[in-house]
């Protein structure tokens, strides 16, 4: 068994540089910043981030299948994406969190539906989608921990367009990496990957060699 870095979970929430004034929420930090909707933090670049890593991780585990430890790592994160961006959306729907952009309490949870502040399904997808090439392939390629920097940008974005909390997005990026070590540690075959017919396990990369 593959011996998982321990600092995974740590480098991924230290590397949101949200300041901890005091506020409210669960850990006592979340405030409202100024809204920020302009460029690096731009709305539509967070959108460009999320899409880009769908589409990364699923024509990555398309092309290269479950023959080999790249393959086969894809086909993890994409477990640990459906997977983490199942289980925030339920979170969302059992909290329902108001979002900053609508109030400045932090504390006003339960309310109608349609808030869905609590936790961060951008941040956990991104944060569940690199963690299992952070597991396989980080003590052995330490730059691939650089990856940590995708869920960090996303993180503040989040905070920054007033589309959620900071607390939100603390919760997400812990929800997406636990995840995402489960993904990369279980033995058995990856979950998406076996319900699908058997000659995705090939790839498109080895099919047409």
């Amino acid at each position: 068994m593959r011996r998982v870095p321990m600092g995974i979970a740590l480098t991924l929430l230290m590397l949101c540089p949200l300041q901890a004034y005091a506020g409210g929420g669960p850990f006592g930090i979340d405030h409202r910043v100024n809204k920020q909707n302009s460029g690096i933090w731009k709305l539509s670049n967070q959108n460009i981030l999320r899409y880009g890593t769908i589409l990364t991780v699923a024509g990555g585990a398309l092309a290269f299948g479950d023959n080999d430890q790249l393959g086969d790592t894809f086909w993890r994160s994409v477990d640990s994406t459906i997977i983490g961006s199942v289980a925030a959306t339920a979170m969302k729907y059992t909290f329902r969190r108001e979002r900053p952009s609508k109030t400045d309490d932090p504390d006003r949870w339960f309310k109608s539906s349609g808030n869905k502040s609590f936790p961060s399904g951008e941040v956990t997808l991104i944060s569940a989608a690199v963690t299992p090439f952070i597991v396989n392939y980080g003590e052995e390629y330490p730059a691939v921990y650089a990856l940590a920097l995708l869920p960090a940008y996303d993180a503040v974005a989040r905070v920054k367009v007033q589309g959620h909390w900071q607390s939100d997005v603390l919760v997400g990026a812990a929800l997406g990496v636990g995840i995402g070590i489960w993904s990369a540690r279980r033995s058995e075959s990856p979950i998406s990957i076996s319900l699908l017919p058997g000659g995705f396990r090939v790839g498109f990369v080895h099919h047409f060699r």
